[in-house]
């Protein structure tokens, strides 16, 4: 900057007056940025807060630990993790994954001792964020936490039981089943009513229809549903145990380790998995959920993993030495801190301070709530533990073994042997599948071999590769698909010696992949430079020379054109016409029946079936200079684009028309510079581009809102053009006559879309404002709605 104002002359200069350099130099320092919080993190801090006071106290009964340990944990966990932690939007606090684990330490070693494992473990935790191996923790299966998770919730669920029904839990979940049944006959109707009142208010708020319910959703159901059981207890005068929080001059705080080495070690190791993965598979979900969102900075949408673990160390060191229990990422906590609109850490460091102001103020009121609502509640949260999303997802990649040997194993044994149960199985069925490979052999009609290999082809599956391929006669045509995404080097071997000696003893041996698609010559020889969506521009690849040490032939500018369609019909042919052979004969005999009618501009850039991801038969395509829908009628109007819109509405009864813009338009360009006038002498792209003057006088019309996208404004009027033109087309369409009559009967629907060019990115109108919404990538597993739109 310096630089630039000493060269700079100025009048002032001149006339003696002090440069802008030299003022710069003598002013005062800038006064430092205060600090200041969002509102949007103020409001989401006290939503997050309501959640995480009854909960807080609900997970310290089901471990057996002093209730304000809870309490304490929810506070430096927001705090602490908030202030520092590398997942700004996630909230810490105690996690009901973490319950059984502590209540057998409880059992075990007594409160003091669980204490000090809190804090050994968060060391542990800060040597694992030194050393990055946060993401290293991501490899355990998900099919073992999500059983790991489920067991938890069991535990809990079946322990919190007992509490409802006015008794006290078991030590272990087997014990706790085998008492149930007298439990029941002994059971308390007021502990009984209580719970099953909470339990309704948590069912039933969250499903109160109409504008009430709307408005009725931003209280918690959990906040309502205790203060509903505590209210009604109070009025009925029941006798129920309730919360006693002791003086905080009694409070126990950590002391030094009492067990055997051994024990301890495992508790803190058990601790310590527990939490880090819990916490880091939280802070990858909350990525998930602020992908969403088009307001955040970028800093927000991506978490930093080890600065995460850090925290979370950081965290169970200090909530282990003030009494606490341990301290992890809490999903719930967080999904409703995303909900509530937080765009920085700063709420979830405020919802650790109203914790703090509501042990010291509200101690009165939190002693009325009976024990068997925070029962009810911490029961209701295991059931969901058990996620059945979950169990559909472990079962569509048959990994359901794996989750139920981990739940069982967690449910019967304890958390750190069921994830080791897991954990072993897991890599038992991936050497399972490895080492699975079925191979047959069968003759044409032709008299053709096929032999067909399923599964990974490695040093286990020779002998039987070996085996079959030397039952086809040696003169005979052999077909080889390989029907994997793995091959070693042993399996490699064996089949290509039979081929070389198959080969030459006169036989024929033609190597398939999956699908049959014919395998070329190993790579120094075959055409591997092309890829999908391979660009014509600088791209002069030529049919491939067995020489390794020859060039490609250049290729002669005049000839550039017919040589790449030649190549490129010669691509066709050879890697995707045996894919899509099938499909097409299908369509040949049966004709087309296409969905939509899929109206866009003829700019090079736009490949309708790569930005749709549809197929052959899918899309009925109309292309023209400026995506444009002449008026019925209109002076020069253009019958095909009509007679097109015509024929996909009555004859294929397409079900809806989208109107597909882009950045960049040409035509928009052209618009805007030189707006075609008069009905003198027009060329043909000047008389075309007058049915997109209704666009521009729209843009013109103060009276009309302007087409914009979520999130940001236009980049220029161009762009501005662009896409106030898709709403102005999509009115041009509701005036053709055949449109008009399947809108009224319902049988069709209008969509307005843009393609940014540059960014890949499409949108989708919302015509209500208008605003084009950003869609998003969605998530295999469907944690995103398919083709779902943010706005601003």
């Amino acid at each position: 900057m310096s630089a630039c104002v000493s060269t700079h002359t100025s009048d002032s200069g001149r006339t003696g007056e002090p440069s802008d350099a030299a003022r710069t130099a003598h002013s005062p320092p800038p006064k430092p940025r205060r600090f200041r919080i969002a509102g949007a993190d103020l409001s989401a801090s006290i939503a997050v807060f309501l959640i995480a006071l009854p909960l807080s106290l609900g997970i310290a009964l089901a471990t057996g630990a002093p209730l304000e340990s809870g309490l304490v944990a929810a506070a430096v966990g927001g705090i602490v993790a908030g202030c520092v932690g590398g997942a700004p939007l996630q909230v810490s606090g105690p996690a009901a994954g973490l319950t059984v684990v502590t209540a057998e330490l409880i059992q075990r070693y007594g409160w003091r001792t669980t204490c000090a494992v809190t804090v050994l473990a968060g060391l542990a935790q800060l040597g694992l964020g030194c050393l990055r191996v946060a993401r290293t923790a991501l490899a355990v299966s998900p099919a073992v936490v999500h059983g790991m998770l489920a067991g938890i919730g069991v535990t809990i669920a079946v322990a919190q039981l007992h509490i409802m029904l006015g008794g006290s839990p078991e030590s272990s979940v087997l014990a706790n089943v085998a008492s149930l049944p007298q439990q029941l006959a002994d059971a308390q109707p007021a502990a009984l009513g209580v719970s099953a009142l909470t339990l309704t208010v948590l069912l039933a708020w969250p499903r109160i229809p109409g504008r009430i319910g709307r408005f009725a959703r931003k209280v918690p159901a959990a906040l309502i549903a205790v203060t509903a059981a505590s209210v009604t207890a109070a009025l009925l005068g029941l006798s129920l145990p309730e919360v006693d929080l002791p003086s905080w001059s009694s409070h126990a705080l950590a002391g030094l380790p009492d067990g055997p080495v051994l024990g301890l070690v495992a508790a803190v190791l058990t601790t310590t998995l527990v939490c880090s993965v819990q916490s880091l598979l939280g802070a990858v979900a909350v990525d998930k959920m602020t992908a969403k969102r088009s307001d955040l900075p970028p800093a927000m949408r991506r978490s930093n993993l080890d600065r995460e673990l850090l925290a979370q160390g950081a965290s169970n060191i200090v909530s282990g030495s003030l009494g606490g229990l341990p301290v992890a990422g809490v999903a719930v906590r967080s999904s409703a801190n995303v909900n509530a609109g937080a765009v920085s850490g700063n709420s979830s460091m405020l919802h650790g301070v109203w914790v703090v102001a509501a042990t010291l103020l509200l101690v009165p009121v939190l002693e009325l709530i009976p024990l068997a609502a925070l029962a009810a509640l911490v029961m209701a949260v295991g059931i969901q533990m058990v996620s059945l999303n979950h169990i559909r997802t472990v079962t569509r990649h048959r990994e359901v073994l794996v989750y139920v040997v981990t739940t069982l194993g967690v449910v019967v044994f304890g958390v750190l042997e069921g994830v080791g149960l897991g954990v072993a199985v897991a890599v038992g069925v991936a050497l399972h599948r490895l080492a699975r490979t079925r191979i047959t052999h069968e003759v044409d009609s032709r008299g053709v071999h096929h032999v067909r290999v399923r599964g990974q082809l490695t040093f286990l599956a020779v002998p039987r590769l070996s085996r079959t391929l030397h039952q086809v006669p040696h003169t005979a045509d052999c077909v080889v698909e390989l029907d994997g995404s793995f091959m070693d080097h042993a399996a490699f071997e064996a089949l290509q010696d039979w081929q070389k000696s198959h080969t030459t003893q006169g036989g024929k041996v033609e190597v398939a992949g999956r699908g049959g698609a014919r395998i070329a010559e190993p790579a120094r020889a075959s055409h591997t430079c092309c890829r999908p969506w391979t660009p014509w521009r600088n791209h002069h690849c030529d049919r491939p020379s067995h020489d390794p040490a020859a060039a490609p032939r250049a290729i002669e500018p005049r000839r550039a054109g017919g040589h790449q369609l030649a190549t490129g019909i010669s691509a066709f042919q050879r890697n995707t016409a045996p894919l899509v052979r099938e499909e097409l004969a299908r369509l040949a005999r049966e004709g087309q029946k296409p969905t939509q009618l899929f109206l866009t501009c003829a700019d090079s850039r736009l490949v309708t079936s790569m930005i749709t991801s549809s197929g052959p038969g899918d899309l009925f395509v109309v292309r023209n200079v400026g995506n444009l829908v002449p008026l019925p009628g209109a002076e020069s109007a253009d019958d095909s684009v009509a007679a097109a819109i015509e024929y996909a509405v009555d004859v294929l009864e397409v079900q809806s028309i989208t109107v597909c813009g882009h950045s960049g338009c040409g035509a928009m360009q052209a618009l805007l510079s030189s707006p075609p006038s008069g009905h003198g002498a027009l060329t043909p792209l000047k008389r075309w581009l007058r049915h997109g003057m209704p666009s521009l006088e729209r843009m013109s019309d103060a009276g009309l809102p302007w087409a914009r996208l979520a999130g940001r404004a236009p980049a220029d009027t161009v762009e501005q053009l662009c896409l106030t033109n898709v709403v102005q087309q999509l009115e041009h369409l509701r005036e053709h006559e055949c449109v008009a009559r399947a809108l009224e009967r319902g049988a069709l629907e209008l969509h307005g879309m843009y393609f940014h060019v540059g960014e890949a990115q499409a949108y989708l109108l919302d015509e209500a404002d208008p605003v084009f919404g950003q869609v998003e990538a969605t998530a295999l597993d469907g944690s995103l709605d398919e083709g779902s739109a943010t706005r601003a």
